[in-house]
């Protein structure tokens, strides 16, 4: 059995990437379009076509549930002079939909059922769901970590690999707004009554700064980084949080999963302007899958992948590349300044000098123009010399084998809730290449481990007792001991990516959320 530490220890605790979850935006609704008059004569084409057309002709773009709408139908895209909601009511053809209009997006949506009881008077257990997926509007191609989140409430969740995402709504929510964010393009908002039980392809359009090249050059990214550290009392907050969290680790020898875990966790995070107190982690909830047994050679564990979470939170844990003292030994460029949501950020790449000889990190780090905020930081270990480090990942090696890393990288996202930041999204994903001495070919691991905040608490904070603690150094696999039939429940959780979902298909594992 090989032990793989999650992170590194090099004169600091750890380091991370990622920006995400909610932001809080105004849009302004604007409905003038649907009652705007257009002339069209396309004839008949197919409905997807007939959506195409009008998108280019007014500007705006759609956002609805494919299972709403057959593309491949023929529809009669011949009208003069007509308003452009009854053009969607003709080709559509179905008078259960409505169309609202959020800045240059017009959604279609199940219209609301009128014998449905008012949203007050449902009973607080039942649950409804949004899903979906985000994608940049050009390309569709999906977008990773995009934050997805209720703008009146500390509740939301991130997009997976796959830019795929699920949120679980109770009554008590039915009335917020849904906030999607992400570095870089414009914000999207629409109604939570809107959204519920569809599963909405949500476009995001790239927003371009125009910025000066000379504005840019002036800029000195050491100076900007030193006002982001002294931001941090103030920016993260001098009172403790409770979040809740969905964590989840696993490893892969080749592309075999060997091990999954997942757990719903409690998170007590102390105060930023004071270190007394430590942060804690309780398992609220888990469960473990293993593909492995004696006959395995060798099997990997991941250990400390919780408190590595911990202690990736770059704020609380300086990251290397913002701390006074390891700034002479890197080199910072900004390289852009880019928007999210109503505000914007500084990009700002960095890198070991060449006469480093230890092994630090290259990445980027944005931080908001105004309060210099981190928003996000993504960065991964000097590869030439990552085999200095050996010892810091790998421990109880099994014998006669030599393991060593190959790729490291990390990401951390902070969210904005009503002007403080908070941790929102950790990720660790981790390569190793090991070999049975005197045996020519390698065998590689992937390992990852993330957690993703879905709920943040301010007024009922309470450090947790001693022994609700999370044993959060041991390896987190072995501490799953059983299944609960229903699981989840109420609770929300990072949808598995494709291949990770393949993955556990091959091992034959049916479980009620991986289930198609």
């Amino acid at each position: 059995m090989l032990s793989l530490n999650g992170f590194i220890f090099i004169r600091f605790p750890a380091i991370a990437l990622f920006i995400l979850l909610l932001l809080p935006q105004k849009a302004d609704c604007q409905v003038s379009i649907l009652d705007s008059t257009f002339t069209f004569r396309a004839g008949s084409v197919k409905t997807g076509n007939a959506l195409d057309i009008i998108s280019r002709q007014t500007g705006y773009n759609f956002t609805y549930d494919s299972r709403l709408i057959d593309t491949e139908k023929k529809t009669e895209m011949t009208f003069r002079n007509v308003k452009l909601g009854v053009i969607l009511d003709s080709i559509l053809l179905n008078d259960s939909l409505v169309f609202s209009v959020i800045d240059k997006y017009i959604i279609i949506s199940r219209a609301e059922k009128p014998s449905s009881p008012p949203a007050d008077s449902l009973f607080p257990g039942i649950v409804n769901y949004i899903t979906g997926i985000i994608v940049d509007d050009e390309t569709l191609e999906p977008l990773p970590f995009a934050t997805i989140a209720l703008k009146n409430k500390g509740r939301g969740t991130v997009s997976n690999n796959n830019g795929e995402f699920g949120l679980k709504i109770n009554s008590e929510l039915v009335n917020d707004t849904l906030s999607v964010s992400y570095l870089g393009y414009f914000g999207r908002e629409m109604a939570v009554k809107q959204a519920l039980g569809n599963n909405f392809t949500i476009s995001m359009k790239r927003e371009f700064i125009s910025i000066p090249e000379i504005i840019i050059r002036n800029q000195i990214p050491q100076e900007i980084i030193s006002r982001a550290r002294l931001a941090i009392p103030h920016n993260y907050g001098n009172t403790p949080a409770l979040m809740t969290g969905f964590y989840r680790e696993g490893v892969l020898k080749k592309s075999e999963l060997q091990t999954y875990s997942e757990a719903i966790l409690q998170i007590y995070k102390s105060s930023y302007s004071g270190f007394l107190l430590g942060d804690q982690i309780k398992v609220y909830k888990s469960r473990k899958i293993e593909n492995t047994d004696l006959s395995d050679t060798l099997a990997v564990r991941l250990k400390a992948g919780l408190s590595t979470c911990l202690e990736l939170d770059g704020a609380k844990n300086i990251f290397d590349f913002l701390t006074r003292e390891s700034i002479p030994d890197y080199s910072y460029r900004m390289t852009d300044i880019v928007t999210y949501d109503d505000e914007a950020a500084y990009s700002i790449e960095f890198e070991q000098r060449e006469n480093v000889d230890m092994p630090l990190y290259k990445g980027i780090i944005y931080i908001n123009t105004v309060d210099y905020g981190i928003l996000h930081a993504e960065f991964e270990l000097n590869q030439s010399l990552i085999h200095k480090m050996k010892d810091s990942f790998v421990s109880n090696s099994s014998r006669g084998f030599n393991t060593w890393p190959v790729l490291v990288k990390y990401s951390v996202s902070y969210r904005k809730v009503n002007d403080r930041y908070f941790l929102s999204h950790v990720r660790g994903d981790l390569v190793f290449s090991s070999n049975q001495k005197k045996k020519l070919f390698n065998t590689q691991f992937r390992v990852f481990f993330e957690l993703a905040i879905t709920e943040i608490d301010l007024k009922n904070v309470a450090r947790f007792e001693r022994e609700e603690l999370a044993p959060i150094h041991s390896i987190f696999s072995k501490t799953i001991t059983n299944y609960d039939p229903l699981f989840w429940g109420n609770q929300d959780f990072l949808r598995p990516e494709d291949n990770l979902l393949q993955a556990l298909k091959n091992m034959n594992v049916r479980l009620q959320e991986f289930s198609k």
